[in-house]
């Protein structure tokens, strides 16, 4: 009887032991669960601040409430204007009073709520009521501003470097010599003809410069994803929608509403057809420039957070080669956006300067 006890006491103890560490186990699968989604959230967080446009500048931010940077004007027009600096949001966390107003920013936009911060709501979402006209000077902003004046200095030192040096570029002047005249022989002239474009480089060469360095700033750790914002792209395309139809010659009018050439029938059914075309052209322009550059952004991140999540000496080499890799053809494809949007632009200057002699 004693050692039939005995086996029992071994195999209850046994039992017991086992069960320990399975709940010892099951707690540390818990915790790691836990942290792993702790991590997950704050990579989404990340990318959520650098993919959307933001009041003010941050250049770091800890898990404290830390935050390092400047704010930046706000310009609202709400029954008059009202202009005061983002630093009242406190980073969206607290609700800004401004001349007996409340404002909150909400999914990075600023509507008017109540002094607790409550927002008028229709079908679960901020009503028209609560929304303001917001002309502030966010960080996409900023960083247009930027570019606009780096342009300005790039371009006028070449034009200084010309003056002085007899024809010869200097300083900067040599490396954007071979792309102007790039820009020039192999998209301006190549596609719109030597007789029609030279109206037409002054905007073929802003837009490439400009589409080219916003890319390239949007790599940087401290950069704004500018192009990867579909209002830009929208306003971009824009552009070259109405120097399209202002510049258009009477040939490039009758090919959409008279086609030459073909029965009177399909010439009306092809009315609508041709002015569905005119439109499709720089919504295409549009979507091609925002999708390629957001993508671009959400995939890199993405895999450099991987290296937080994996933890190890295998997975966290692995994703920081493939983010390096990754971030080489990045370069590439901010040049290869740039011109594609120049060259696609010229070939519509193309189609709205021709003449039926140029045939």
């Amino acid at each position: 009887m004693q050692i039939g006890n005995y086996i029992k006491i071994l195999f209850f103890s046994l039992f017991l032991t086992f069960n320990a560490h399975a709940q010892h186990g099951e707690v540390k699968s818990e915790e790691k669960t836990s942290e792993k989604q702790e991590i997950l959230d704050e990579i989404k967080e990340v990318k959520a601040h650098h993919l959307a446009d933001s009041h003010d500048f941050t250049f770091v931010s800890t898990k404290e409430g830390t935050h390092i940077g400047f704010p930046l004007p706000v310009i609202l027009w709400d029954n008059g204007l009202k202009i005061f600096s983002s630093s009242k949001f406190e980073h969206g966390e607290a609700v800004a009073e401004v001349a007996g107003n409340h404002y909150k920013i909400i999914h990075h936009k600023i509507y008017k709520t109540d002094a607790q911060g409550q927002v008028a709501e229709e079908h679960g979402h901020p009503s028209k009521a609560a929304a303001v006209l917001d002309f502030s000077i966010t960080r996409n902003v900023v960083f247009i501003l930027l570019v606009g004046l780096l342009m300005l200095w790039m371009f006028t030192s070449l034009a200084k470097s010309y003056a002085k040096n007899n024809g010869m570029p200097l300083g900067i002047g040599r490396f954007l010599e071979p792309v102007i005249i790039y820009v020039r022989d192999e998209i301006a002239i190549a596609n719109i003809g030597e007789k029609h474009y030279k109206k037409y480089m002054p905007y073929l060469l802003t837009v490439f410069f400009f589409i080219w360095i916003l890319n390239l700033l949007g790599l940087t750790p401290l950069g704004a994803n500018v192009t990867g914002n579909i209002a830009i792209t929208a306003g971009l395309a824009l552009v070259t929608y109405l120097i399209t139809t202002f510049t258009a010659k009477k040939d490039y009018w009758k090919h959409i509403f008279w086609m030459p050439g073909v029965p009177v029938p399909m010439k009306i059914a092809l009315i609508p057809i041709e002015l569905l075309g005119t439109i499709i052209k720089p919504f295409s322009l549009m979507i091609r420039l925002y999708a390629n550059m957001f993508a671009g952004h959400v995939v890199l991140m993405s895999i450099v957070g991987l290296i937080f999540i994996y933890k190890s000496w295998v997975g966290g080499p692995l994703s920081f080669g493939l983010a390096f890799f990754l971030s080489i053809l990045e370069l590439l494809v901010a040049a290869l956006q740039a011109y594609v949007f120049t060259m696609l632009s010229a070939l519509y200057f193309a189609s709205a300067s021709e003449e039926h002699g140029d045939h």
